[in-house]
């Protein structure tokens, strides 16, 4: 008996330990299905498609955390940002973190003022914004909810 309720015990203290080993941004959701970024690359058509993906964050937004950066293989980062500006990340420490994210996947065009944006809040410097002279075509993820893997 007194194995049977030390093993219950430890098995509600692992439980708990496990629960608390993420932080959800935005709102909560199970992440039972997911893709990496990668795989997302690969598939991903015209449109708009809803993903729960996988990645590990590279930067986020150093002013307010109204956006990070996810790295793919062998590709350019993926810019996430957060549906209808309603819930931010931290500023700093996310770098090397796992994310999993879920939202609406699209391929876009980001214009040279909004990436000019981006970089200032990334802190680069004036001549490195001043570099940016091109639009650039990439894949854009808008995120509901967002779980940051301790």
């Amino acid at each position: 008996m007194k194995h049977t309720l030390l093993l219950f015990v430890i098995s509600l203290f692992s439980f708990a330990c496990t629960a608390q080993d993420k932080t959800t941004y935005g709102k909560d959701f199970k992440a039972e299905k997911t893709m990496t970024l990668a795989d997302l690359t690969k598939t991903l058509k015209d449109g708009e498609t809803e993903v729960v993906v996988t990645g590990t964050i590279t930067s986020s937004c150093s002013k307010k955390g109204c956006w990070m950066t996810m790295s793919v293989p062998n590709q350019e980062d993926v810019r996430v940002t957060f549906k209808d500006y309603k819930f931010f990340v931290p500023t700093e420490g996310l770098e090397g973190k796992t994310a999993i994210v879920k939202g609406l996947a699209k391929m876009q065009t980001t214009d040279v003022a909004t990436l000019q944006h981006f970089a200032e809040d990334a802190g680069k410097s004036k001549e490195e914004i001043a570099e940016i002279t091109e639009d650039k075509k990439e894949i854009t993820l808008v995120a509901t909810g967002v779980q940051i893997l301790n």
